[in-house]
């Protein structure tokens, strides 16, 4: 996917992009493919990316993704969203916690404790 491929897709799309990727990027945790799961963040990040550049910081549609049942997809749009709905991010990752959806849980737990310690600064 390059980014030309990306700039002409609607904003629908892009976040049905970024579920496709995130379910992929979790198949790849849960599989060990390092590899495959690295390069996936790549893309997701693209995705993200492509949404922070459009008119109004349209990376606040993912939250509909708050409510996938997968805790990746829902982990990975709680981190894409820290900055434009920082409260409901968070709350996002403490119900990822308060499930005990591992190896997400305890990602959402250091990514809480580093944001409160100040070790991560969402952009």
């Amino acid at each position: 996917m390059t980014v030309t491929d990306l700039s002409s897709r609607s904003v629908p799309e892009l976040v049905e992009q970024f579920r496709r990727l995130a379910l992929a990027k979790g198949e790849a945790s849960d599989n060990g493919q390092t590899a495959r799961f690295n390069r996936l963040y790549g893309r997701l990040d693209a995705v993200q990316q492509e949404l922070r550049a459009r008119a109004g910081d349209q990376r606040r549609a993912l939250v509909e993704l708050y409510g996938h049942a997968k805790p990746q997809v829902r982990f990975d749009a709680a981190i894409a969203t820290l900055v434009v709905v920082p409260d409901r991010a968070r709350a996002a990752l403490r119900m990822i916690i308060d499930r005990a959806e591992f190896p997400q849980a305890a990602n959402a737990r250091l990514t809480l404790d580093n944001l409160r310690e100040g070790g991560f600064v969402p952009r």
